[in-house]
């Protein structure tokens, strides 16, 4: 089995802009149309079970229409990740409403303008605790590098240390192009990391070392699909020369027990 954590889709009605907007602001040419049906054929190419869509709310009036999509949209093999936006006004009406159809919530600090640490996101976070929802942030740069970062592994490791219970995804391997702060304040931690845009990020025996120190019920398989193409992440975990216990925790194992699969 192979789930993949950490995708991406839109509406097909909204697709188009989704993809132009995503291209400008991250350099990259995506793989494939942000759509389901893309998202499905790919995983049926790459022989993956299942995938979870995460979702970012970048306007705080979005999160409901977002969210209902979302549920729509679930199925035996697709997740979902719902929208949530510090700022929307009835964010626990909104948990309250449809935390028991969605898998997760997903976070984007960067381009929500919030910190992770900071103040207001408490209650937040307490709220979702206590429902038993995990939270996937985007942590550590922006492709672009040229937004502030409101989710390093610093400011991250706060937020565990306050709600031990919360289910923490810290998404690409817990920092993208911070990888000192991840080994200094992440690595050991009960806190999930994912593989999104974390390898060819050094060299492979660095990756792989950065792996093995960490606890093996807490690493998820995750792409960034369709920013990157799952093959691609597939053949390079493949390559790595880790015990293939541990290649099955990381590819489906740790999702299976986090999501309740």
């Amino acid at each position: 089995m192979i789930i993949d954590i950490h995708t991406h889709a839109w509406p097909d009605k909204v697709a188009a802009k989704a993809r132009e907007n995503l291209e400008a602001v991250f350099k990259v040419k995506l793989v494939g149309e942000p759509t389901l049906t893309t998202l499905l054929k790919f995983m049926d190419q790459n022989r993956i079970d299942i995938s979870v869509i995460c979702a970012v709310a970048t306007k705080p009036e979005q999160v409901p229409s977002i969210n209902d999509w979302l549920v729509s949209v679930k199925s035996l093999r697709i997740k979902v990740f719902g929208a949530l936006h510090p700022d929307y006004p009835y964010w626990r009406e909104e948990l309250l409403r449809l935390g028991h159809s969605l898998d997760g919530i997903k976070l984007q600090p960067e381009f929500q303008d919030f910190y992770v640490d900071e103040e207001r996101m408490l209650v937040v976070y307490d709220t979702m605790q206590a429902l038993g929802l995990p939270v996937l942030f985007h942590c550590g740069e922006e492709l672009s590098g040229t937004m502030l970062v409101r989710s390093s592994p610093e400011r991250l490791i706060k937020v565990k240390e306050r709600f031990s219970n919360l289910k923490i995804i810290a998404a690409h391997f817990g920092g993208f192009r911070l990888w000192e702060e991840v080994e200094k304040y992440l690595l050991g931690r009960d806190i999930y990391l994912d593989t999104a845009f974390f390898f060819d990020q050094m060299p492979q025996e660095k990756i792989r070392d950065l792996i093995l120190r960490h606890p093996q019920d807490r690493l998820l398989f995750g792409t960034d699909f369709p920013l990157v193409d799952q093959k691609k992440d597939l053949d390079y975990l493949e390559g790595l020369d880790l015990a293939e216990g541990l290649k099955e925790r990381i590819l489906y194992r740790n999702a299976q027990q986090l999501l309740g699969i």
